[in-house]
């Protein structure tokens, strides 16, 4: 009988989550449940790295796993839980920090972009070492997989590193987990085909939006610039609202991207059709979240259930990882 092998998967609690969030992740987690063993981390002490102002993170992780939740993760498959409350957590990551150097640290293109766009003048120890923590995040559950967008393959470099430094510093603990990547990995936001949708830009549809909410932000969509009026004839492929019509509209798609060129479809028609096709696909998550707004007890319970599920997970990682270092 073939085991079963691992996945971790985690965001950064930032409350509702966006269409975004879905193609470049949930879609994927739902899917990958049924054949992995799935753990989902809810990267509370990531928060810190960039905002100290902790008092919102519990209130954001609850919207954040209702979202989870009204996606089609299973919590009886896919335990859920705050890194926050599995210490072990913060013991392997002070392990893990003494197997890699600062200056491969200083060398990550991803933190190196978050300094970019942050406009971070002076980098906090925890922020420079994030990604061991990330690594330890991994690590912690023996995954083999991790889901990634293209951004996050770096981290997931650094954590194979680090499993093989202490792979071949003590004995073997930790598999090499490997990225996963999606087709759909980035989903443009509302303001142009080239930029990543994300909630700090303010371009985002979010999953909990009414129907009249996601026609009133399509309407301000960036479409091709030089389809100006109705019959001009467009170019879909610099279209941010066919690459909607692509992910969310299926067949139809090619019928309307032909209507573009030919210049029969105008972008207010189009606008309509990708609003309402979101909107209906949105439903279900619109009805779960109303009902877990309602019944928010029921969060806790779940929290409580996958982080003693976790921690469970996590000791027997330890207590491999003690006696390898023969520290148990």
């Amino acid at each position: 009988m073939t085991l079963r092998k691992t996945i971790l998967s985690g965001m950064r609690p930032t409350g509702k989550l966006h269409l975004g969030n879905f193609v470049g992740a949930l879609e994927n987690w739902v899917a990958l449940q049924q054949e992995y063993n799935n753990y989902h981390l809810i990267a509370d002490y990531h928060v810190l790295t960039t905002d100290l102002d902790a008092s919102h993170i519990t209130r954001d992780s609850i919207d954040m796993v209702i979202d989870w939740l009204a996606a089609g993760i299973d919590p009886k498959k896919s335990p859920m839980f705050r890194q926050s409350q599995v210490k072990q957590h913060t013991e392997l990551h002070l392990i893990l920090s003494m197997l890699i150097t600062t200056a491969r640290l200083e060398r990550n293109p991803a933190v190196k972009e978050q300094v970019r766009d942050l406009n971070i003048e002076h980098m906090s120890y925890g922020h420079l070492g994030y990604p061991v923590l990330q690594a330890a995040d991994i690590l912690l559950y023996r995954a083999d997989l991790v889901p990634v967008g293209e951004d996050q393959v770096p981290h997931v470099e650094i954590s194979r590193e680090i499993a093989r430094r202490f792979n071949n510093q003590y004995e073997t603990v930790f598999p090499e987990p490997e990225p996963k990547l999606t087709r759909f990995a980035r989903l443009p936001g509302l303001d142009g085909i080239d930029r990543k949708m994300s909630k700090s830009a303010g371009n985002t549809i979010f999953l909990s939006d009414t129907p009249e909410d996601i026609q009133k932000k399509l309407r301000t969509a960036v479409t091709d610039p030089q389809k100006i009026r109705r019959n001009d004839p467009g170019r879909p492929e610099v279209c941010l609202v066919y690459v909607y019509h692509q992910r969310f509209n299926g067949a139809e798609a090619e019928e309307i991207g032909a209507g573009c060129r030919a210049g029969s479809l105008g972008c207010v028609e189009c606008k309509k059709r990708i609003a309402d096709r979101i909107a209906a696909t949105l439903t279900p998550f619109r009805e779960t979240r109303a009902y877990y707004d309602a019944h928010s007890w029921e969060i806790i319970d779940v929290l409580t259930d996958g982080e003693q599920r976790a921690r469970t997970r996590a000791e027997e990682t330890m207590t491999h990882v003690r006696t390898a270092m023969h520290m148990g």
